[in-house]
């Protein structure tokens, strides 16, 4: 073995990202590989899965920018050629696709050049069929569809690679079953509940797709690679490294540049351009309203007189995991200006939905509190007036007059004549700002409803009593 090879071999043993150009010309029939600083950013997420750091990650990333040769083939054959002991479990929307991806792990895994890098490594004779290959030192990677079977099954990794058909997320039934599937079965399939990893790398296609459901969850990391950035933003790359990508970027411009994606968005409309390869299943611009439309505040506004504080509450009949959410928002009305301070939004049983109305209403010292009088909102208007408990306004039944979409329709001039104020940053801003562009499109529209409330009685209101003192508007 030259000098030269040696050294090859001990870059491509440790690096990944050294393994993965090499892994490339075998698993594309010997196309030429573009480095990328996304292949770092995707190759510094592994590694935090490999160490153990991140045991939930989340990869969004438009089609055809190497995602599924990068994590579900190249990756794969790597961590097998470094421990031959791990079980991978490997999911895509169909078992052509999956046959695909384990192919192509078994073609790299049975290079001279891969055999000589890790001698460890070995697939075992007859050690089952393509989509289900063993080595001989007990590990190995089992692939199937989403739906599939698995019983008896486990792995140490699980990787889930384009769960859903793009032509079939707009199918609330089909989403469902993803959903399902995951949440039935596959989650418990890990080998080691607190160690083990799950993966899921995929292109956004509806705000209800599988991960749009775990983001909402909580508890899972996050890489979001957009094709055009839409802001300014830092991507770690591992060792310190860190990218500065501008807004207006182009994700990786040798493979796509922003004129080609722009010419692409015309094509495919900016509704899928958006999911797909902006991985924002709502477009920037609204039915309704418009991004630009949203005035922000730096700093919590400090209270003046006159000022009121205001809590619109929509409350859900069932908490379900496809039911609708409770929603509480918390705004200053100051004259015509809404200030919104604050959004809750859950899935609460009714002894907990009366808690949480509670301590929002004292920890906020509300003045006004607005409840939607349906659903278990009539119960807490109720509860909450029958118990009258301190620090708690008397609250205000409020009965929805017309269809949500008119409703909204009607309050919309207030947003573009900057009367609704949001702050810079808020853990709730995004989800807040994504349902008030994507109404009435998306499944969920509490936030829409809550905000629609808040909105219609500040307008009643002040043609009605103008500066009323608090403490009579709180007996309205």
């Amino acid at each position: 073995m030259t000098d030269r090879q040696a050294y090859f071999d001990v870059v491509v043993r440790k690096d990944f990202l050294s393994f993965l150009s090499k892994a490339f010309t075998t698993a594309s029939g010997g196309d030429h590989f573009a480095p990328n600083w996304h292949h770092d950013a995707i190759g510094h997420q592994l590694g935090r899965v490999e160490r153990g750091s991140s045991t939930r990650l989340i990869v969004t990333m438009p089609p055809r920018y190497l995602k599924s040769i990068s994590i579900s083939v190249a990756w794969v054959a790597w961590r097998l050629g470094r421990d031959p002991g791990l079980k991978f479990v490997c999911v895509s929307y169909s078992a052509e696709l999956a046959q695909k991806h384990a192919g192509d792990c078994r073609a790299i895994m049975q290079t001279d050049w891969y055999q000589r890098v890790f001698p460890n490594t070995r697939l075992k004779r007859g050690g089952g069929a393509e989509m289900d290959f063993a080595t001989t030192k007990g590990g190995g990677r089992l692939s199937t569809s989403v739906g599939g079977t698995l019983t008896g099954r486990g792995g140490d990794i699980i990787i889930i690679d384009d769960p859903i058909k793009p032509d079939e997320a707009m199918s609330e039934a089909a989403r469902r079953r993803v959903i399902h599937w995951y949440a039935n079965t596959l989650s418990s399939r890990l080998n080691d509940k607190s160690k083990g990893a799950i993966l899921l790398v995929m292109q956004r296609l509806h705000e209800e797709d599988l991960a749009g459901h775990l983001l909402e969850a909580g508890g899972w990391d996050h890489l979001s690679l957009q094709a055009i950035a839409e802001t300014s933003e830092q991507v770690l790359l591992g060792g310190g490294r860190v990218h500065e990508r501008r807004a207006g970027e182009a994700l990786h411009p040798e493979r796509e540049d922003v004129d080609r994606l722009n010419a692409l968005k015309a094509v495919m409309g900016s509704a899928t351009f958006s999911a797909q390869y902006q991985q924002s299943p709502v477009p920037a611009e609204g039915l309704h309203v418009k991004r630009e439309w949203f005035r922000r505040y730096s700093e919590t506004p400090e209270r003046q007189p006159g000022d009121l504080i205001v809590q619109s509450w929509d409350t859900a009949s069932k908490d379900g995991v496809f039911n609708d959410f409770s929603v509480c928002i918390t705004a200053l009305v100051r004259k015509n200006e809404v200030f919104v301070l604050d959004v809750f939004r859950g899935r609460l049983q009714f002894p907990d939905l009366r808690r949480r109305a509670i301590d929002l209403a004292r920890s906020w010292q509300t003045d006004t509190l607005l409840i939607e009088d349906a659903a278990s909102g009539a119960q807490l208007i109720q509860v909450l007036r029958h118990e009258a408990p301190r620090g708690v306004p008397t609250p205000i039944a409020r009965k929805p007059d017309g269809d949500k979409e008119t409703r909204f329709s009607a309050q919309t001039h207030r947003i573009e004549a900057g009367d609704l104020l949001m702050p810079e940053d808020a853990p709730w801003l995004a989800g807040f700002e994504r349902e008030l562009l994507g109404f009435p499109n998306l499944r969920h529209d509490d936030q829409v409803d809550a905000l629609t409330q808040l909105l219609a009685w500040r307008s009643i209101s002040r043609g009605r009593i103008g500066m009323i003192p608090p403490e009579l508007i709180r007996l309205e």
